[in-house]
């Protein structure tokens, strides 16, 4: 009877192994991607985002934005924006992709123009508001695990859109990352 065990044990151990290594042998059927915004870095922003992948067709993501400069230029504080892909390529998780997106974001309230000089005054502190979205775009994939993605979406603010000087949401980008 412990030889039986001893057995199943070791051919599981086996099978576990040889699954593991034929995984790691085929750089795009990883699960994870991570990326960052190249345009982020012209605008003062940090752009970062994690997917992981379903199947070879669809993957769940999330897309983190933030501001890193107090310069009033930038109505958008930070956001945080869960999605999910469809991808049409031939590879696995890469090609053409269409998302749906939803987005939480912290953006500067109302603004006035009271002086003569159009100074900026704000009306309302910052708010938190709530959108949903669509987008699309194309995401390249090497060998070794390197990508390659541009992406754009737009949205529409659902909540708190009347406290602020925008109804529309975008987000777009040319990044750049790995596939583990």
């Amino acid at each position: 009877m412990k030889k039986n065990h001893l057995l199943l044990i070791i051919l599981f151990a086996f099978y576990s192994v040889n699954a593991q290594n034929e995984i790691e042998s085929n750089p795009f059927e990883r699960k994870n991607d991570i990326t960052i915004n190249a345009i982020a870095a012209f605008n003062k922003t940090l752009n970062v985002s994690y997917e992981r992948h379903l199947n070879n067709r669809s993957s769940l993501g999330i897309y983190y934005f933030h501001v890193l400069t107090t310069d009033t230029s930038n109505d958008m504080n930070y956001s945080i924006s869960p999605y999910y892909r469809r991808y049409f390529g031939k590879k696995y998780a890469s090609g053409w992709f269409v998302e749906g997106f939803g987005m939480l974001a912290s953006t500067d309230g109302k603004k006035i123009y009271a002086s003569e000089d159009r100074s900026i005054y704000t009306e309302n502190p910052d708010v938190i508001n709530f959108a949903l979205g669509a987008g699309g775009g194309w995401k390249w994939i090497s060998k070794s695990g390197f990508l390659f993605e541009a992406n754009v979406g737009y949205g529409g603010i659902l909540i708190n859109a009347d406290k602020t000087d925008h109804t529309i949401v975008a987000k777009f980008g040319l990044s750049a990352g790995y596939r583990f």
